[in-house]
């Protein structure tokens, strides 16, 4: 087994791949260290002197400053290492494209749900869309009561995103929660939807229908509880209606090309940037090679690393909108006169994650090296297949939501602490090391820590691949089979 891991030959520091005690000795670059301090697995190690002020070297670029001089072999974290960032930049378009990515196309298809406007579904479900959280509780018990009266098993489930959100709210925070709710009402993943309204919120329902612009009225219907009676009854005589043309439904093979994937991390450790994160960004250029979309998000997590991106922009106009999505978000924490980077977290910094610019440089790893094609405003969906960017915050809730309300079918999720929640989308979780794996099996979709022993990126490709058409097949994830169906939207603004 590798004790350590080197990533690019111009570090000066190398990665613990299991923990070391002070006096352990290891071989980097035919020289002896010796290390003088304990290093837990995924923390740094300095494997040259480095003075005061000096960079820290990591994926061959600078993660900080050393805030003292750094002996070899000495631990290299947050008590002597500081961040380099500034606050909002100006940026040149430097392209650097990549030509062709280093996989054939192999013509592989999933089976999927064509639906009548041509877009493609991964499941077959109902779901009741609440335009106000006020209705969270009654969604809730028509849900018990047509599963109770109907039984339905013909399709792959009934499910309602709860949210606390569609009144007392104004300008960007309204238009985001009617923007995000109509994305999900309009998803392929869903066969039908009920949109369930009170009667007096701000987000309306006759001004949430028109958003929506040329629905299948046969599958998206809408209650408004105020306005009738028995607003329960109503509602499972308009839930039956949807599932008599549901259950209907077939799949059928649909090419990998038309499948969208979501990139995301959360609970990230030393090894995210060694082998989840790597693994996701390979399978990223995989799916581009056969046709297919990915997006990636988390822009506070792409500070230090944004310059990477800019330089794979396929043209001037996408590079302009890189260099919005980065200095808009910057200002929106000086705005709300907060610290730009105060990240990592706290669980972050004890998996050896020492600043942004570690974080950053490993996270955009999941996008791979293919080209920047598209960039994203929260809550717009998807126009361009390929590598794409969207503006969506670090959280992992709210991140997610948005990568499925731009279209993404499936959201693969790298984490090396591991969480169990999951959106309204399959939310694979994919493990960044062996122990995670082993004690959180009913949480963790895939386990990418053998990348840090003696498998090939090449041979988890091929793992990696078969398990993600697998669940566009329909298999469930582990947070489908556990019953956690969540949703965030992003909130700046006043509550009224």
């Amino acid at each position: 087994m590798k004790e350590f891991i080197k990533i690019h030959s111009r570090d000066n520091v190398v990665i613990a791949l299991k923990g070391f005690s002070a006096g352990d000795s290891i071989e980097v670059d035919g020289k002896t260290v010796t290390v003088l301090n304990e290093v837990e697995r995924g923390h740094k190690i300095a494997i040259t002197d480095i003075t005061s002020g000096s960079d820290i070297l990591k994926y061959g670029y600078p993660i900080g400053y050393a805030t003292a001089d750094i002996k070899v072999g000495e631990h290299v974290h947050v008590h002597n290492v500081r961040t380099k960032l500034s606050d909002v930049n100006d940026y040149s378009y430097n392209p650097q494209l990549h030509g062709d990515l280093p996989h054939a196309n192999r013509n592989i298809t999933f089976n999927g749900y064509r639906r009548k406007n041509g877009e493609v579904g991964i499941r077959n479900e109902i779901w009741i869309v609440p335009t106000v959280g006020c209705v969270n509780g009654i969604a809730e018990q028509i849900i018990r009561e047509f599963k109770a009266e109907e039984n339905p098993t013909d399709i792959e489930g009934i499910e309602v995103f709860k949210h606390s959100y569609g009144c007392s709210q104004l300008g960007d925070d309204h238009v985001n929660t009617r923007q995000i709710l109509g994305d999900i009402a309009l998803h392929p993943n869903a066969g039908g939807v009920l949109i369930l309204g009170l009667g007096c919120e701000n987000n309306k329902i006759d001004e949430f229908e028109a958003s929506l612009g040329d629905y299948d009225r046969s599958r998206i219907k809408f209650l408004s509880s105020q306005s009738t009676s028995d607003e329960v009854e109503d509602s499972k005589a308009l839930l039956k209606e949807i599932y008599e043309v549901v259950r209907k439904d077939r799949r059928e093979p649909i090419p990998l090309s038309e499948l969208r994937v979501g990139l995301k991390c959360g609970g990230s450790d030393g090894l995210s940037g060694i082998t989840a994160n790597p693994l996701v960004g390979y399978f990223s250029d995989f799916l581009i090679s056969q046709g297919g979309t990915t997006i990636l998000t988390e822009v506070p997590e792409m500070f230090g690393a944004e310059t990477i991106l800019m330089d794979r922009c396929v043209n001037e106009e996408v590079f302009e909108k890189t260099v919005h999505l980065i200095n808009d978000f910057k200002q929106y924490f000086i705005d709300l006169k907060q610290p730009i980077y105060e990240n990592p977290s706290p669980g972050n910094k004890a998996g050896g994650i020492t600043t942004l610019e570690d974080k950053s440089l490993g996270c955009t790893q999941k996008g791979g090296i293919a080209n920047v094609v598209d960039v994203l405003k929260y809550g717009e969906r998807l126009k361009q297949k390929g590598l794409n960017l969207l503006s969506a915050p670090g959280n992992d809730l709210v991140a997610t939501t948005a990568l499925g309300a731009s279209g993404c079918h499936i959201v693969l999720f790298t984490t090396g602490r591991g969480t169990p929640f999951g959106s309204f989308i399959p939310t694979l979780k994919i493990s960044t090391n062996n122990e995670l794996a082993t004690k959180k099996p009913h949480w963790i979709d895939y386990n990418a820590g053998p990348l840090a022993e003696d498998k090939t990126f090449d041979e988890a490709l091929e793992e990696f691949v078969d398990k993600i058409v697998r669940v566009a097949n329909g298999e469930k994830a582990h947070h489908e089979k556990n019953g956690f169906r969540e949703i965030a939207i992003f909130k700046t603004g006043v509550t009224l």
